[in-house]
């Protein structure tokens, strides 16, 4: 009997060790920011981070940054596009995200840090019933967005005029590699581009270096572009 009762004892030791090895599901702001501001979404009690996109040259072309909170709110963001010279810098205050510089109201936020309106541009950000940003509308065009049940995102759906832009993503069926992706772009149901991700990932299961392959399909014969991708990540 006392044998009976240490195998259990065991196998209840085990089985919570397996429970709590299991992925983090990624956050709403976490998901819906890196949806909408193209980075990769990160997992778990990130304090800092930053991601650093690198040519086949070695040269920084895209570089995006921010701070959390503990409870999973972006308290900054920077976006730094060196390839076509521009950026922001956002820091969070009350229910808005202002301009580092000059302090200009930029992004109005619902609940405590999720998207709701760029005034500037006219667009407004719908969330679904768990929080996750599924739908921007503007003057003229419309976004929808897509997530798995882990809160990856799986892409977005652009809507302008005659124009249908879509991003379709595909994860790794191994769910601690959920960076490992390809992913398909058309417009108006032809193929644009693809991109097949791989990464390199910490204790987390984020991605600590990536290499992307991104071939240009709307050329004959098409084009590949080799980038790297350098994370830094520090938690609470």
């Amino acid at each position: 009997m006392k044998k009976q009762l240490l195998l259990i004892a065991v196998a209840a030791l085990l089985a919570g060790c397996d429970d709590a090895k299991e992925p983090v599901s990624f956050t709403p702001e976490m998901a819906s920011f890196s949806n909408e501001f193209d980075f990769d979404p990160l997992r778990g009690p990130v304090k800092e981070f930053s991601q650093t996109l690198l040519n086949e040259k070695g040269e920084v072309t895209k570089r995006v940054s921010g701070t959390m909170s503990k409870e999973g709110c972006f308290d900054t963001l920077e976006l730094h596009d060196l390839e076509n010279n521009s950026g922001v810098a956002l820091v969070l205050d009350a229910n808005y995200y202002l301009d580092a510089e000059t302090k200009e109201k930029r992004l109005r936020l619902q609940g405590k840090c999720q998207l709701a309106e760029f005034p500037a541009a006219g667009v407004t950000w719908d969330t679904d019933d768990n929080g996750f940003v599924v739908l921007a509308t503007g003057k003229e065009m419309e976004v929808k967005y897509r997530y798995d049940e882990e809160g990856y995102p799986l892409g977005k759906s652009t809507t302008s005029k005659d124009e249908h832009l879509t991003v379709a993503s595909t994860p790794s069926k191994d769910k601690r590699k959920k960076l490992d992706y390809t992913s398909l772009s058309t417009l108006n149901d032809k193929p644009l581009g693809s991109v097949k991700q791989t990464c390199d990932y910490d204790s987390h299961d984020n991605p600590l270096s990536c290499t992307l392959d991104v071939v240009d399909l709307s050329v004959s014969p098409q084009v590949t572009h080799k980038y790297s991708i350098k994370n830094t990540i520090a938690y609470y």
